[in-house]
């Protein structure tokens, strides 16, 4: 079994990647003690924990894969532990033999009671024979119970490695949630504070991830879990529900399904933080109960654009992004999102992890 030593050193540089984005300050670099500041957080916090996730499920597999070593290695122990056993039998037995044969006589013995020249040559040579089988068989024993004992040192080896990894990149993990949840928190309290005022306070800018999506439309958020659908009727809504909500946590990236031009940015009210975006045709799509936003009316977005971060501000009960696609720009006109997404090549299913 090879040793853990000699595997690549994927895991430590997974552990020293995520110690330094676990240790770096909340605030470090973005304005922490304003809004713009604690929006940048979550999105920097939400990188880190994706990071922190693809690191785990990396040292999860790492430690798996230590796991099968150490159960290859027990199997190995097992056939060893067969051999040994085998090995002592074989001893017993041959030690029988000996005594049997009188093998173990002194050889002034054996020259007394031999009858003649030829059958004292005959025992002497049956007892070599029997003496070096012995020695053989000692020596197998003693080199399967040494490999027995390294192999059990390497096993449990293994498993303790397993452990040690395990554990550490699961705390890593556990530090950036814990900083995440606290500057989602902050978040909504901020945006809460704003809706709650009427205004937005402006864009939250930030610097645009490289994303090449190749397509003229995309889903508003890149991972959801459908929860409302359009028409549904409730206490929550005077009528039937005039969107599609993807519920996702606070402050995850809202995106421009397609390319247009920002119409609306509004704060207050049931929809609380929204954004409204004029597409061409004269096609509307609005994203509603937003803990930020990152654009202000009359900028051009591309599609996949940031243009906010989902919370619940408004008539909301839960953390959500409230999507609708309107005729116009006004409420009122909204369709089903849902169809109209998939006539635009873009498929949203139940459950998107």
């Amino acid at each position: 079994m090879p040793s853990a030593r000699r595997r690549p050193p994927i895991v430590a540089l997974l552990l020293c990647a995520l110690a330094v984005l676990a240790a770096r300050p909340d605030g470090q670099g973005d304005g922490a003690g304003s809004g713009a500041g604690v929006s940048a957080r979550v999105v920097r916090l939400y990188q880190e924990a994706a990071v922190a996730s693809r690191q785990y499920e990396a040292g999860r597999r790492e430690a798996g894969a230590q796991w099968g070593e150490a159960r290859r290695a027990e199997r190995l122990l097992v056939r060893e532990r067969r051999q040994v056993a085998v090995l002592h039998a074989d001893l017993g037995r041959i030690a029988r033999a000996q005594y049997r044969t009188g093998g173990g006589l002194p050889l002034t013995a054996q020259i007394l009671l031999a009858d003649g020249l030829d059958e004292l040559m005959r025992g002497q040579h049956v007892f070599s024979q029997t003496d070096l089988a012995v020695s053989n068989a000692l020596g197998r024993s003693r080199r399967a119970e040494a490999r027995l004992a390294a192999d059990e040192a390497k096993a449990e080896t293994a498993r303790q490695a397993a452990r040690m990894r395990t554990t550490r990149l699961a705390g890593l993990k556990k530090d950036i949630a814990r900083k995440l949840e606290a500057a989602r928190e902050e978040l909504q309290r901020r945006a809460d504070a704003s809706a709650a005022a009427g205004t937005c306070g402006g864009a939250v800018r930030r610097h645009q991830p490289r994303t090449h999506v190749g397509r003229a439309w995309v889903a508003p958020v890149e991972t959801y879990t459908l929860s409302a659908g359009f028409g549904s009727g409730g206490a929550r809504w005077a009528h039937r529900h005039t969107g599609q909500d993807f519920a996702v946590p606070i402050g995850t990236p809202v995106r421009a399904v397609g390319a247009g031009r920002v119409v609306k940015v509004s704060c207050g009210g049931p929809f609380g933080m929204e954004v409204v975006i004029r597409h061409s045709g004269g096609t509307c799509t609005q994203y509603a109960h937003l803990a930020a936003v990152a654009v202000d009316e009359g900028d051009q977005v591309t599609t996949g654009r940031w243009i906010g971060q989902s919370g619940t501000t408004g008539n909301s009960t839960g953390p959500h992004l409230h999507f609708e696609v309107r005729r116009t720009q006004e409420a009122g006109s909204a369709v089903d999102p849902v169809p109209w997404l998939a006539r635009h090549g873009v498929k949203v299913r139940p459950d998107r992890p």
